[in-house]
């Protein structure tokens, strides 16, 4: 992916398994967001292919991304402020339900998995920032997809409330969805995934498993920068 004469990400390659939890990560400007975005039909690559199901996403747009299973959350949630916890699900709901009362019923069931029944009725200005987290993976859920695609969606939050969050995720698998996930928060990327692509300056400097992964001597420096040579005497 170019801008003008600056490469984004240059070379980045990515299978997905069905059923994954993949996690990208590396440092600020690495290229990841670029990638994912991408990846998401928020931004059309300047190379390369994206391919989804047998079908070639490079240049859909974001609706049938949406349309063929690809949902995604935001690092700054985005929620309609005088609606309901429950009309902002239905949003999502209306893309595989048309009929207003085959949404309201589908997204009463993400709003109870997703642990927000007890706010369904409240407006979505209402909320702080875990309950905006969930409710922006409850709308995707809604969708219906296939692949999700989680930006950030675990910052921010205490401790607790990051334990629950990688609860819902957890059960968010378990359903069948497969999962990329952006994020800084290195127990969300040891505890969740199953494989992780490092970025930095625009290329995959690593793949494998997360365990494996961080001890990597390039992640090391990418993140830290070279160690300092020893001074001869």
């Amino acid at each position: 992916m170019a801008f003008g004469s600056f490469r984004a990400v240059s070379g980045a390659s990515l299978a997905l398994d069905e059923g994954e939890i993949i996690g990208l990560i590396g440092p600020n400007g690495a290229g990841k967001s670029t990638f994912f975005n991408c990846l998401a039909g928020d931004m059309v690559p300047t190379g390369g292919r994206i391919v989804f199901a047998g079908a070639d996403m490079t240049r859909a747009s974001p609706e049938a991304h949406a349309r063929a299973g690809i949902g995604r959350t935001f690092q700054v949630p985005t929620t309609f402020e005088d609606m309901t916890i429950l009309e902002n699900v239905m949003v999502g709901a209306f893309l595989r339900h048309p009929r207003r009362a085959d949404a309201h019923e589908h997204a009463r069931r993400i709003v109870e998995m997703t642990g927000l029944k007890d706010q369904a009725g409240q407006r979505a200005r209402t909320l702080g920032t875990p309950g905006r987290k969930r409710l922006e993976i409850a709308r995707v859920l809604a969708t219906g997809p296939r692949l999700m695609l989680l930006d950030e969606a675990l910052a921010g939050l205490t401790p607790a409330e990051l334990q629950q969050a990688i609860a819902l995720v957890r059960q968010i698998h378990a359903t069948g969805v497969t999962l990329v996930i952006v994020e800084h928060i290195m127990e969300v990327i040891m505890t969740l995934t199953q494989r992780v692509l490092v970025f930095n300056q625009g290329h995959v400097i690593a793949s494998g498993k997360p365990d494996a992964v961080v001890k990597e001597t390039a992640v090391i420096e990418a993140y830290l920068g070279h160690g300092r040579r020893k001074r001869r005497p």
